[in-house]
């Protein structure tokens, strides 16, 4: 009963797949992920992606987003991290490992040799069946981004992260208000109508 579940569940996502304009335009397009299609929209929004820029990408994998950030980035320096392996992007450094660890940051600090202008995020925490537990979990990770983003970013940088709204959605939120001066809230048209994810977009690191 539980392989016919499986199976049922693995069918249904294989036929989304197919239904969906953006998984196909992807695929069309070349790019990696349709989450390529969040960032151009977030971009286009919030002009955050100059072509003299350095950014950070946390959670990388498959590498949807640094794909986007290398077309529009062409002076400036892009780094990407997870702990999954990406296969390789041009004018993208690639470093496998967990960007919470102190040796992790020591690595950005040697490749940048300064702040960041930006930082982006779309990690969501491994999915366990519970909505909001996932929730909570990845709203947690967007949190640590946040106070990792005081460390590492310009006064006047930026973050783009994915959050998801949940029980504890005003908590990421007084956080985020509690650090930046500008901070807003965007689901792009890309993002799936049922899912939970909206993206934050803060920016002017206020003084601690």
């Amino acid at each position: 009963m539980k392989k016919s579940r499986r199976v049922k569940k693995s069918n249904n996502w294989r036929i989304k797949q197919h239904r969906d304009q953006f998984f196909k335009k992807s695929k069309t397009l070349g790019y990696r992920s349709r989450a390529s299609f969040k960032l151009l929209e977030l971009n286009n929004k919030f002009k955050f992606l100059k072509k003299n820029t350095s950014l950070l990408d946390l959670g990388s994998y498959p590498g949807g987003w640094s794909q986007v950030a290398s077309n529009l980035i062409t002076s400036g320096k892009i780094l990407s991290i997870d702990t999954k392996p990406m296969k390789p992007i041009d004018n993208v450094e690639f470093i496998k490992c967990d960007i919470f660890e102190d040796k992790s940051k020591d690595k950005i600090n040697n490749f940048f040799k300064g702040k960041i202008d930006v930082i982006i995020s779309d990690m969501a925490a491994d999915t366990t069946g519970n909505k909001s537990l996932d929730s909570i979990r990845t709203n947690q990770l967007c949190s640590e981004v946040l106070n990792f983003s005081t460390k590492s970013l310009k006064p006047d940088g930026i973050i783009v992260s994915k959050i998801f709204m949940g029980e504890d959605f005003i908590e990421v939120k007084n956080l985020a208000k509690s650090l930046f001066k500008n901070v807003n809230f965007f689901k792009p048209k890309s993002s799936r109508n049922e899912s939970k994810e909206t993206y934050l977009h803060c920016k002017i690191l206020k003084t601690l």
